[in-house]
Parts: C-alpha cells; sequence; structure tokens
C-alpha cells in the first residue's frame, strides 16, 4: 500500500515538473504574421500542404484549421509520421496569422515475445510459442525547430504572393 502510494506521488511530482518548465512566451515558432487577407493566406496554407505531400486529415468548410500528415520510412523497421495543425486568423488589418504546431512520432518494428497458456483454472502452464513483429512507438515529441516552421510560413507568404499577382 505504501508502495503505491510513493510512486503515485512521484508521478505527480514529476508532472509537476514539466509543467513548471513550461514557459509561455511571445517569440516562439509556433506562429508567423503574413502581410495578406486571410481569405487568401488560409487558401495557401492547404496549398502548402499539398504541394508537399502532406495528406490533410479532414477538409472542412471551416478553412481556419488544417491537419496534415507525412509518413516517411527511414529504414525497413523505422516509421516516421509527421503531423502538423495550423490555424489560420484575420487580424482584420489586411494581415494574417498563421500559428502551426508539429508533432513527430518515431515507430520501430520490434520483436514481441508470443506465449500459449494452457490449462483449467490453477493448473495452467505458459509456454514460449515463438515472437511476431510489431510496430511500437518509440518517441513522440513537438517540434521545436524554428527552421522548420520558417521554411514552412515562407512558403505559405510565396503562395500567397502568387495568388494576388494572378488575381491583378
Amino acid at each position: 500500500m505504501w508502495l503505491l502510494a510513493a510512486s503515485l506521488l512521484a508521478s505527480c511530482a514529476s508532472t509537476k515538473e514539466v509543467h513548471r518548465k513550461e514557459a509561455f512566451q511571445s517569440g516562439t515558432p509556433f506562429s508567423a504574421k503574413i502581410n495578406r487577407p486571410s481569405k487568401v493566406v488560409c487558401w495557401s496554407v492547404k496549398r502548402a500542404f499539398l504541394a508537399q505531400g502532406y495528406m490533410l486529415d479532414r477538409s472542412t468548410a471551416e478553412a481556419a484549421t488544417l491537419t496534415g500528415v507525412k509518413e516517411f520510412q527511414t529504414d525497413d523497421d523505422t516509421n516516421v509520421t509527421l503531423r502538423l495543425q495550423t490555424s489560420c486568423a484575420d487580424n482584420n488589418d489586411g494581415t494574417s496569422t498563421v500559428y502551426a504546431t508539429a508533432m513527430r512520432e518515431v515507430n520501430q518494428v520490434q520483436a514481441e515475445k508470443q506465449h500459449r497458456s494452457f490449462g483449467i483454472g490453477w493448473a495452467t502452464i505458459t509456454v514460449p510459442a515463438g515472437s511476431a513483429r510489431v510496430l511500437r512507438p518509440l518517441k513522440r515529441e513537438t517540434v521545436n525547430d524554428p527552421e522548420f516552421y520558417q521554411r514552412f510560413y515562407g512558403l505559405i507568404a510565396k503562395l500567397a504572393e502568387e495568388d494576388v499577382r494572378a488575381a491583378r
């Protein structure tokens, strides 16, 4: 009983430690102001996803929030999923702000031991029965690389500029 209570307290302490380290700052890579109206910018976000090979999770009439997913297989046993969620906001001054957050998940094929159980009630015997290869998550993390986001915002700005020039 004491061991259970101690482990619960330890897990709460580690969770609080993570939250204590979270510093809310204004200068993060998760948003960019683009000098074009939201109608043009939000359409450019969708075009940027599609032009880079992202599959859109769901396309709705509300184009302000989009999520794109891209899969990479770095070797025969490793799969990386990149999920990028964006929101587009009109600043009511002819500019827009794009908010973006990417999450990277790395999965790897690993051997998992298989067992078989035989018996009735308390007289049960468990024996090894080989192994199977299964895909298991190794790491999930928010992408914090400012250059990643700057490349994305740069493409959006370029596509928005192309749209404005084409409309003239």
